[in-house]
């Protein structure tokens, strides 16, 4: 298993997902006053114009996997030799020009998707958020974590009261809604990302709005675990993604949602080039559940193993099967190896518990396992995780 993601922290406000919190630890403190980082639970310090930087996560390796839901103040001053920036304007303007997508692609994917992302900002920090149907914004739930109505900064600069719909912690997706109909909708792109190809992810990173970075999709299908036995398959990338772009956009070169910014791999608490989106399939399934008042309970097949197989080949090797559960009932045993989930090929079991946790409990899935030097399929109506 993959150590820890984020998730939610308590009342501090949003956090992102780890299956443990602390503080991270801040870069090294500059000569004049240092920005200061709260533990959980300690004092928060006074307001300022803009929010101060927070943020929580969990080790990951020799690194910590912090997700990206937080606001900033201002920059201090390194010494009197370093440009800084104090207080930086809270909106940043969306040029209503022609831009040429095939002499500047993305200049073209900037202008034409950035009317669509939004502020969210709860009582205790801000993350970003990305219009999706009319008056219906995406974001991630440790951005509005326990908050009940957040505002919504539009892209002009208006402030909008925002209600969330619902938050599933298990994913990190939220719905929040607001009663504006005039908010361009993002497109969605129609396929799935391929390794390689260009990504945009736009935000608000340390509070600054309407920032929008580049790069690739760096890896697909990426396990990212969190702390209550789920895993999402997310998309890895190398566009710069940090505290403050937590629940914007990750879109293509044509501007097509892909998804949504929740964590970066980092061992300073900013972008170290490893950041991660919950793929846009994901997203709007979960999002279509919160809509519609449905339970968002993830689906489990009933079983445990390892990370790895025990024998060094591809595959989910299973360790034990839960009595009663839905493996047990569909005939898999203790020693089999899972190497496919209907057509997809599975490589480990943190990919698996990626994959079937996107299911629904009560779906029926094929399962091809290996027993002996045999392959064989297996029917497999799914139950409900940790149920």
């Amino acid at each position: 298993m993959l150590p820890p993601w984020s998730e939610p922290a308590p009342p501090a406000g949003p956090a992102d997902a780890a299956s443990a919190y602390g503080a991270i630890p801040p870069p090294p403190p500059p000569p004049h006053p240092p920005t200061t980082w709260p533990a959980p639970g300690e004092p928060t310090p006074p307001r300022r114009p803009r929010r101060l930087a927070r943020a929580v996560g969990a080790t990951l390796g020799a690194g910590v996997l912090v997700l990206a839901g937080v606001g900033v103040a201002a920059l201090t001053e390194d010494d009197a030799a370093t440009p800084v920036v104090r207080n930086p304007a809270p909106v940043a303007t969306v040029p209503d020009v022609t831009i040429d997508p095939d002499v500047e692609p993305l200049a073209a994917v900037a202008a034409a998707v950035g009317p669509s992302v939004v502020q969210i900002e709860p009582s205790n920090g801000l993350g970003s958020g990305v219009v999706y149907r009319d008056g219906l914004i995406l974001t991630n739930a440790h951005v509005v974590g326990s908050a009940s109505t957040v505002t919504v900064r539009a892209a002009d600069g208006r402030a909008l009261e925002g209600r969330v719909l619902g938050a599933d912690t298990g994913t990190d997706v939220a719905v929040v809604r607001v009663n504006a109909d005039d908010l361009p909708a993002v497109a969605i792109a129609e396929t799935e990302p391929v390794v390689g190809q260009s990504a945009v992810a736009l935000g608000s990173p340390f509070g600054l709005d309407q920032t929008v970075t580049a790069g690739i999709v760096s890896a697909v299908d990426r396990p990212v675990d969190n702390n209550m036995g789920i895993a999402v398959n997310m998309i890895q990338t190398d566009a710069s993604i940090n505290p403050g772009n937590s629940g914007g956009a990750l879109v293509d070169r044509n501007g097509a949602l892909i998804g949504i910014n929740t964590a970066i791999f980092s061992q300073s608490g900013e972008n170290n080039g490893i950041g991660f989106a919950i793929p846009v399939d994901t997203v709007l399934d979960v999002a279509a559940k919160i809509v519609a008042g449905e339970s968002t309970a993830k689906a489990g097949l009933g079983l445990t193993g390892p990370s790895a197989t025990p024998s060094g080949d591809a595959g989910a090797y299973v360790q034990s099967v839960t009595p009663g559960g839905p493996a047990e009932a569909a005939g898999i045993r203790a020693d089999d190896n899972i190497v496919a989930v209907d057509d997809e090929e599975i490589r480990s079991f943190d990919q698996l518990r990626g994959v079937i946790s996107a299911y629904t409990p009560g779906d029926e899935v094929t399962v091809t396992l290996e027993r002996g030097g045999e392959t064989l399929t297996v029917d497999v109506t799914l139950g409900t995780l940790g149920g």
